[in-house]
């Protein structure tokens, strides 16, 4: 007997379905998923709509099948050194999906530090290929607790590059410079307005328009009208629950 049954969505897959959609119609084009629902959801995408979607082992082995979280491949479709993994990001052929302990209207992240950058309060991960990603291939974001520690008005330090940056640099440095969404626990998010700043593209169901505009610290652009997150359909929600994530793991990162 299946056990999706008819239990509802959970927060979690909605989130999972909302990161599967940032690869809805990729392509040919290597998936970087950083975190376990964002993992799910490019594993997701590549069962369901973007069948050409490429995924590795997150080492240098590129996967012809779709193992279940934490477990290994069993068909390689291909060798992905380091080398050539940088030459793919450097021609656009890439969408990662990072975190972010900062995030601000423009979509500069910070993943390096708090505080002054001179005397830092708290060191984190470091710059990292924060920069090289953001403006050599797609780069969205995944934020499992949204609050206003996250969303700030400005970020300490500048590691992946928002468009208020990119803007002013040459043409050649932003060619293929683009942040499609940010998905966080609360909701799905833009920028698509004229001024290139943070929209509320959909809210996870039961969730409160007042609840993200008192997580966020700044001012997000609002539609008139707020649609919710999609509903992952009944195969998504087997194949979340039964293939890719048989353990559950997406709902220790959000918890219901």
């Amino acid at each position: 007997m299946s056990s999706t049954g008819t239990a509802a969505a959970t927060r979690a897959e909605y989130c999972v379905v909302a990161c599967a959609e940032a690869w809805r119609g990729a392509g040919e084009v290597l998936a970087s998923p950083m975190g376990t629902v964002p993992t799910i959801g490019a594993r997701l995408a590549r069962l369901t709509f973007s069948p050409d979607l490429l995924l590795t082992d997150g080492e240098a082995l590129l996967l012809g099948d779709v193992p279940a979280v934490g477990t290994a491949g069993r068909v390689v479709e291909g060798w992905l050194p380091y080398r050539k993994h940088l030459a793919m990001v450097a021609g656009g052929r890439r969408h990662v999906m990072m975190g972010a302990s900062q995030l601000d209207r423009h979509g500069n992240q910070n993943i390096s530090c708090i505080g002054d950058w001179a005397r830092p309060d708290r060191q984190l991960l470091g710059v990292r290929g924060a920069p090289v990603n953001t403006l050599n291939n797609p780069t969205s974001y995944w934020v499992p607790r949204h609050s206003k520690r996250v969303f700030v008005e400005r970020v300490d330090m500048v590691s992946g590059v928002g468009y208020d940056r990119a803007a002013e640099a040459a043409p050649s440095a932003r060619r293929f410079h683009r942040i499609p969404e940010v998905v966080s626990n609360l909701g799905v998010f833009d920028f698509e307005t004229p001024a290139r700043t943070m929209r509320l593209r959909s809210l996870h169901p039961g969730v409160l328009l007042a609840e993200v505009r008192e997580a966020t610290g700044f001012e997000l652009a609002v539609p008139d009208e707020v649609p919710r997150t999609r509903e992952p359909s009944a195969e998504e929600l087997r194949l979340i629950r039964e293939v890719i994530d048989p353990k559950g793991l997406r709902e220790r990162e959000v918890p219901a």
